[in-house]
């Protein structure tokens, strides 16, 4: 059954379409006018070539309708899906000029997306013995940061704080400003807004209780070892919730989540995931060669 996701809306992306159509196709298709009729219609396909998590179908379709919103589009997956190699993810009837126009743009942003949401999947499904959630970062594509976490939880992640302006992190940075951690979360606290959580990254066992004796209940243990984390992790139990970072990746992952750490957190979902292998293939078209 599909998940409950909702994509971001197009306000959120229609700037990266707009560019991306200005950037591709300009003021127009060259090869396409100059041998496919204006009239000509047909249909096509938009299909998996390699297993992935399905996310971005929406993208694609918007980018189709800016280039020509007569063309008819039947979605055949749904967000959050994973199917395998050959699996058709969306039909396309219509105008020829259009379908061509659009395929590339559509498939940049179709391809990206499932990547991401593919290897996040990746994640998941690893640590799906134990209760740690994979969670995102900010490193996400500029522009794209709406879309890319959108990606994350279709492959099942969970969306950490979206920029600057929605959550609390005291990084090592702030701590070393405000004087400490018990300085910075004090600070952090008595001018947080109603109902947002701070969180604040711990060096050690002694901060970590620091933290935590300070009032704060969300704590960061960025690089540190899976058993830095186990010990911290024990002792705290659940006082505090708990979220790894930093050298983590698939290889040691199963490491670190049986530590018993609650969150994990990971840049490369976003900034490293590779494209996934979609294409656009003609099923029929009623271009005459030679006609115009």
């Amino acid at each position: 059954m599909p998940l409950p996701l909702t994509p971001p809306p197009l306000a959120a992306y229609q700037d990266l379409i707009d560019l991306a159509l200005a950037e591709d196709v300009g003021p127009g298709d060259i090869t396409s006018d100059l041998v496919i009729p204006a009239a000509s219609e047909g249909s096509a396909r938009i299909e998996a070539r390699s297993d992935l998590t399905v996310s971005g179908l929406y993208v694609a379709a918007d980018v189709i309708r800016a280039v020509n919103p007569e063309i008819r589009l039947t979605p055949e997956a749904h967000e959050s899906e994973t199917v395998q190699a050959g699996r058709i993810l969306m039909r396309l009837n219509g105008s020829m000029r259009g379908i061509l126009a659009a395929e590339r743009t559509a498939l940049n942003f179709l391809g990206r997306l499932c990547g991401v949401a593919t290897l996040t999947r990746r994640y998941v499904q690893a640590v799906a013995h134990t209760r740690c959630q994979i969670v995102d970062t900010r490193k996400t594509l500029p522009g794209w940061r709406a879309l890319d976490k959108f990606a994350v939880a279709s492959g099942g992640g969970t969306n950490h704080r979206f920029a600057l302006y929605d959550g609390i992190l005291l990084k090592d940075n702030h701590v070393a400003s405000a004087g400490g951690v018990e300085a910075a979360v004090t600070a952090a606290l008595r001018g947080a807004p109603s109902g947002m959580r701070v969180q604040v990254e711990v060096e050690s066992l002694e901060d970590a209780e620091k933290a935590c004796q300070a009032g704060a209940d969300f704590l960061l243990l960025d690089n540190q070892t899976p058993d830095q984390v186990r010990r911290i992790t024990e002792h705290l139990g659940d006082r505090a919730t708990l979220e790894a970072s930093g050298g983590i990746t698939l290889a040691n992952l199963k490491e670190y989540a049986e530590t018993g750490v609650h969150r994990i957190s990971l840049g490369a979902l976003t900034h490293s995931a590779p494209a996934a292998d979609v294409a656009l293939e003609i099923e029929a078209s009623n271009t005459e060669p030679g006609t115009r």
